[in-house]
């Protein structure tokens, strides 16, 4: 009998709630994370992928309290400017679409963990993470967003492209553009805009942040997945 995307997902909680609570507790202790996830990822035996997942899931407290306290809803974000980590919200936005599993991470943000960012491509699949992408931008009122694409992408021209045209299919003033820097970019972004990204880097470096996947995936009545 087939395993279900759902069962998967259950069966890899199941697997990693035991290492995931040691981890936490090393944080707490104020251990680094790296050594932690190796330690406790060495004494359960876990397989590369399923130390990926603790990587991008777990953050330590301090930085996680710190991060979901710049989150904010889209109710919250109405009426404001928004930068968009382009590739960022979208990968995820595709990531959902596909049924991969997303998860809800310690501080209140949702990541995917398919690891595709440098060997992404334009698909079918593109073109409806940015119409989710641009819509629940326009639900959430934002008067103005403006998105950044890292141009050494393959193809990020055409995909520029495409959400400038869904932008002004949805009457969303806003701007798309490349650059070489596109993180610099966002860490540095004018405080008058709230950047879109689950970055941690780019967190961190931000005064205010919009998790648009997690707002797309709340408009759906849907959940990300979550490690206890």
């Amino acid at each position: 009998m087939q395993t279900t995307l759902t069962e998967n997902a259950d069966i890899m909680i199941n697997k990693l709630s035991s290492p995931a609570r040691d981890i936490r507790y090393l944080l707490e202790k104020e251990y680094s994370k790296t050594s932690s996830i190796r330690f406790v990822g060495d004494h359960y035996r876990l397989e590369k992928s399923e130390r990926h997942i603790l990587t991008r899931v777990i953050v330590p407290p301090k930085t996680a309290v710190a991060r979901n306290r710049k989150r904010l809803t889209c109710k919250e974000v109405s009426g404001k400017k928004v930068l968009a980590d382009g590739y960022n919200v979208l990968i995820a936005i595709e990531s959902m679409l596909s049924d991969h599993t997303l998860w809800l991470c310690d501080d209140g943000f949702v990541r995917d963990t398919r690891g595709v960012f440098r060997s992404h491509n334009n698909a079918d699949i593109t073109i409806e993470a940015v119409k989710q992408m641009c819509s629940i931008l326009s639900k959430c009122n934002v008067p103005f967003v403006k998105v950044l694409l890292d141009s050494q992408m393959s193809q990020s021209g055409e995909l520029a492209a495409l959400i400038r045209q869904e932008l002004a299919l949805l009457s969303l003033q806003g701007e798309v553009s490349t650059s070489e820097h596109a993180d610099f970019d966002l860490k540095h972004a004018d405080p008058e805009y709230v950047v879109a990204t689950a970055d941690g880097v780019i967190i961190d470096a931000v005064e205010k942040v919009i998790d648009l996947p997690a707002a797309v995936l709340e408009e759906k009545g849907s959940r990300a997945e979550i490690i206890i």
